[in-house]
């Protein structure tokens, strides 16, 4: 990224099955200033994100029909998104499945439940490292 933009101008893309995660999610974030988009089906999130542009992806694992690594991996194999940071949000505990993550193309993973500050404290920590002002 040439130009540094405040981190409160990001692009943030949600995507989990459950409704009621990303409509909090939504909430925060969108109070905090960053510009939200969410999606609900793992089958629709690559198209979506081509879309909207998001410069972060916070990204569920376990949904149904697509799982969050495979869409990480559509993700990464994309020109556009190949630099792109996504955050993995996950109830999802083992080591086995945070190495997954990470050889999936993910760049940060949480466990769930997690707070709403500390979900912003990491997606400004990961903006940051892709260049964004504080």
């Amino acid at each position: 990224m040439s130009q540094k933009i405040p981190i409160n101008q990001a692009r943030v893309m949600v995507v989990d099955d459950e409704p009621e995660i990303t409509e909090i999610v939504e909430t925060f974030l969108t109070d905090a200033g960053y510009t939200v988009m969410v999606e609900n089906s793992s089958a629709q999130a690559v198209e979506k994100a081509k879309a909207f542009k998001p410069d972060v992806i916070l990204l569920d694992i376990m949904m149904p029909g697509v799982d969050g690594y495979d869409v990480c991996q559509q993700l990464k194999q994309t020109p556009e998104f190949a630099g792109t940071p996504i955050i993995f949000l996950t109830g999802k505990d083992r080591n086995d499945d945070m190495g997954r993550s990470f050889k999936s193309g993910g760049d940060m993973f949480i466990k769930k439940p997690f707070s709403c500050e500390r979900l912003m404290e990491i997606i400004n920590i990961v903006l940051m490292s892709a260049g964004f002002n504080k």
